[in-house]
């Protein structure tokens, strides 16, 4: 049942939400945090709503009773996370003129605009570094 949850936080965290910082994607970091810390999550965090900032709650109040290298690394996993998720929004800050003049599309709906933003042609220096930071291409 929590095999369940875990799959269903990292497909979560796998849905298109918006980017910009040195992380890992997230398939990566939801491997990594149920590597070393999957047991530790079974045991101690059942039953709670596996997004980010939960699941750093539960595994926060639990250190513990958590094996060390889930207590070494959980936290770095989870900001990748979180950062990952900070890139994403940075998208439509850096990418507005793309995202309207070349691609067409609205700030308001910028995850529609990522595949024209991807293979533009012309876009900027921090339109572009934005994207690579998100994860996006």
């Amino acid at each position: 049942m929590v095999r369940g949850r875990l799959f269903i936080f990292v497909v979560a965290l796998t849905v298109p939400s918006f980017a910009a910082a040195e992380t890992m994607s997230f398939g990566d970091a939801a491997a990594q945090l149920a590597r070393i810390c999957g047991a530790d999550i079974t045991a101690n965090c059942r039953g709670v709503n596996l997004d980010s900032n939960r699941l750093k709650e539960c595994l926060s109040r639990n250190r513990d009773v958590m094996s060390p290298q889930c207590k070494e690394g959980y936290l770095s996993t989870l900001d990748a996370i979180q950062k990952r998720i900070a890139a994403r929004v940075t998208v439509a800050n850096a990418c507005t003129r793309e995202i309207v003049k070349v691609c067409g599309g609205s700030t308001k709906e910028t995850s529609k605009s990522v595949p024209c933003l991807v293979t533009a042609k012309g876009v900027s220096r921090n339109c572009a570094q934005a994207i690579t930071d998100a994860g996006y291409q």
